[in-house]
């Protein structure tokens, strides 16, 4: 394997959980990634394996029947299975990401009823903020939860990019909702929506129209959601509170930055490993590739800045785990590690040559697959204004 995305200061059950992850990849993702992403199927079999190991539920505490590991295990984790396939990676980022949310602001009650099923893989989570006209800009999406008198929510709007959007079966819901704030992200609220998973109505007045088709980052579903006078009741509402919902989706998008670098972290270090192999096959003018010193140089970049991104990534889930603020290390780290990612994916492609163009070499679905990290949980722009702007505040004259 080499020494690149190695962690120091692991404990004996972390590097155990590690060495059975990678086992899982090498035998279970990989062999069939390729196959299932140009067929657009979701993986099944892959998905029941994951469950098998526990990885729902990897942070949920024990006392809800997951594993109780900290934020650096799962990002670890998922560093390892975007190793094998990104996509997977995406079934189980949302899924931890409502999790997250429920363990940080959910009731008592929210918790006992959700936490259980959800570590065991049977209830699969899936958050939606998007809107077709907003994306970044969050703080203007237009889907409304209006109260009646007796406490009831009827919610009107379409969301847009729902990952999980179709197999989930709870979806946390940012809307606006009126509780009298001055500021508009003041206004708003998480809803936690239980249905079947599927498409078409799924319940009364919430419609999953079906997989919007895309580039890449397929087997996984991405959906739009539509609610159309979708009664729900305000036990549902996650902390038990209106107007909270921005900063409790902004707490779970912050965790899911580190998650978005962890999956830039394993896409780079898997095209690391096909261009370096490639280059040591592939001869031109009498001599195998990676004896040509441009080539050589190519690999010396994406060998550092696999490394880099991997060691910012470890970075900013400690920060996370030892009870800091991280916005700054998340955002930086996945900031590096999409761009990094991008680029590493780049120059393997081009290692590959026009090989590398041909459906039967794995390097093209990853060249499909690293663009989506430049937009996801953040676009590049949106972490630079982060960064620089909490720059500011720790560097203020």
């Amino acid at each position: 394997m080499g020494h690149l995305c190695e962690t120091e200061g692991l404990t004996d059950i972390q590097q155990e959980i590690l060495k059975t992850v990678r086992a899982f990849v090498d035998n279970e993702i990989l062999p069939v990634a390729t196959e299932l992403e140009h067929k657009d199927e979701y993986p099944t079999q892959i998905v029941e394996g994951m469950k098998e190991l526990g990885l729902f539920g990897l942070v949920i505490p024990e006392e809800y029947g997951g594993l109780g590991e900290s934020l650096l295990t799962y990002a670890l984790v998922v560093e390892e299975i975007a190793r094998g396939w990104m996509s997977v990676s995406g079934i189980i980022n949302t899924h931890f990401i409502v999790a997250w949310m429920l363990m940080k602001h959910g009731t008592d009650e929210q918790k006992q009823h959700h936490l259980p099923r959800m570590a065991a893989g049977d209830l699969r989570g899936a958050f939606s903020m998007s809107e077709p006209g907003t994306g970044s800009d969050v703080a203007a999406i237009k889907t409304k939860a209006t109260a009646r008198d007796d406490g009831t929510y009827v919610i009107n709007g379409q969301k847009m990019w729902l990952t999980n959007g179709g197999t989930s079966s709870l979806v946390a819901v940012l809307v606006k909702t009126d509780v009298g704030a001055d500021k508009p992200h003041q206004n708003m609220t998480t809803f936690l929506v239980e249905k079947e998973p599927g498409f078409g109505e799924v319940l009364p007045g919430l419609t999953v129209p079906g997989k919007i088709d895309k580039m890449g980052y397929k087997g996984v579903d991405t959906t739009e959601l539509i609610f159309d006078n979708f009664e729900i009741r305000p036990d549902t509402i996650l902390g038990g509170e209106p107007g909270r919902g921005f900063y409790q989706m902004m707490d779970g998008v912050e965790v899911g930055r580190v998650n978005v670098a962890a999956r830039g972290c394993g896409v780079a270090w898997r095209a690391f490993e096909l261009g370096i192999a490639y280059s040591q096959q592939r001869e031109t003018f009498g001599r195998k590739i990676a004896e040509h010193q441009a080539v050589l140089f190519r690999l010396a970049e994406m060998g550092t800045k696999v490394e880099a991104a991997h060691q910012m990534m470890v970075r900013a889930a400690r920060t996370k785990d030892s009870g800091q603020r991280n916005d700054l290390e998340a955002g930086m780290a996945k900031y590096l590690a999409s761009e990094y990612c991008a680029e590493v994916v780049e120059d393997s492609f081009r290692i590959h040559g026009g090989y590398g163009f041909s459906k039967e070499y794995e390097i093209e679905r990853l060249y499909r697959e690293a663009p989506m990290l430049l937009i996801g949980e953040g676009t590049a722009d949106i972490q630079r204004m982060i960064i620089g702007r909490r720059l500011l505040e720790e560097y203020k004259l």
